[in-house]
C-alpha cells in the first residue's frame, strides 16, 4: 500500500507488501525489501549513491536513512548503505551514506532497535541484534559489534570499537575501544565491570561467565598494559573461544582500551 503523497523516484525498486505511509520521499536507487513498513515524512535513499534495505524493516516519522555524510570532503560519491532484517528505525533517526574515505558502505545488520534522535554517521557498522537509546550519536568510523546495549544520550568519537555483550551507560561519551562483555559508563566512559547479568541471560554458563569476570579484571583493575595483561591472561586462564575473542580484540585495538 502506497499513500497517494509519497513520492517515489523512477528507480526505486520495492518488495511484496511493502507499506508507505503520508509524504514519505523515496529516491535515487533505492531497494526495499518485502514487507518494510515506511511511516510518514521519512526520507529513504540519495540523490547520488545506493542504499538497500532487506525484509521487515519499520522506518518511523522522519528518519532520514541514506542522507550525504557529514562531511566537507564528500562530493557526490556513489557510496552505499546497506540495512539488513527486521530493523526498527524510530522517529528522526539519521543514517548516512559511507564514504571513499573507508570502504564507501555503511552497514547496519539484523534485528537492531535504534530509538528516536539516535545518529549512524558515515562508514560505520552495526552489527546485529543491537539496542541503541535514544539520542546516541556516533561520529564516521564506529563499529558496534553484535548484542550491545547502549543507553541514551551517548556520544561516540570516530574510528572506536565496542565488543560484543557489552552494555554502555547513559549519558556517556567514549573516545577509546570497549572491551567485549563489559560495563562501561562515565563523563569520558571507561570499563567499570563484567556484563554478567546480560551473559547470563543470554545463555553464558556460569564458568563461562566467571572466566569472563576474571579476564576483564586483568585488563581493567590491573595496572597493567595491554601486552601485560593479554599475558597475564594467557597464562592464568583456560582459553576457550570467549577468552581468545577478548584476547583478539584488545590485541587489534587501535584506539586503546576505555580503562
Amino acid at each position: 500500500m502506497i499513500h497517494s503523497s509519497a513520492v517515489i523516484g523512477e528507480n526505486v525498486k520495492l518488495g511484496a507488501n511493502v507499506e508507505i505511509g503520508p509524504f514519505v520521499v523515496i529516491q535515487g536507487n533505492t531497494t526495499l525489501g518485502d514487507g518494510c513498513k515506511i511511516m510518514s515524512g521519512a526520507s529513504i535513499g540519495a540523490t547520488t549513491g545506493r542504499v538497500v534495505l532487506g525484509k521487515n524493516n519499520v522506518v518511523h516519522q522522519g528518519a532520514i536513512v541514506g542522507g550525504d555524510p557529514q562531511d566537507l570532503q564528500y562530493d557526490g560519491d556513489p557510496t552505499e548503505l546497506h540495512i539488513g532484517d527486521n530493523n526498527t528505525i524510530r522517529e528522526y533517526v539519521t543514517i548516512n551514506l559511507g564514504t571513499l574515505k573507508d570502504k564507501g558502505i555503511t552497514i547496519i545488520g539484523n534485528n537492531n532497535l535504534l530509538m528516536a534522535y539516535v545518529h549512524i554517521a558515515h562508514d560505520c557498522v552495526i552489527h546485529n541484534n543491537v539496542v541503541i537509546a535514544n539520542s546516541t550519536q556516533m561520529a564516521g568510523h564506529v563499529v558496534i559489534e553484535d548484542n550491545v546495549t547502549i543507553g541514551g544520550v551517548c556520544g561516540m568519537s570516530q574510528f572506536i570499537r565496542i565488543g560484543k555483550f557489552a552494555y554502555l551507560g547513559g549519558n556517556s561519551t567514549f573516545n577509546k575501544d570497549i572491551l567485549p562483555f563489559s560495563i562501561a559508563e562515565g563523563r569520558w566512559g571507561v570499563m567499570r565491570a563484567t556484563n554478567k547479568i546480560g551473559l547470563s541471560r543470554n545463555g553464558y554458563e556460569k564458568k563461562e561467565v566467571e572466566s569472563i569476570h576474571k579476564a576483564l579484571r586483568t585488563f581493567i583493575r590491573g595496572g597493567l598494559t595491554v601486552a601485560e595483561s593479554v599475558e597475564k591472561v594467557k597464562s592464568n586462564i583456560q582459553i576457550d573461544q570467549n577468552i581468545q575473542y577478548l584476547l583478539d580484540f584488545a590485541e587489534a585495538s587501535q584506539k586503546g582500551l576505555a580503562r
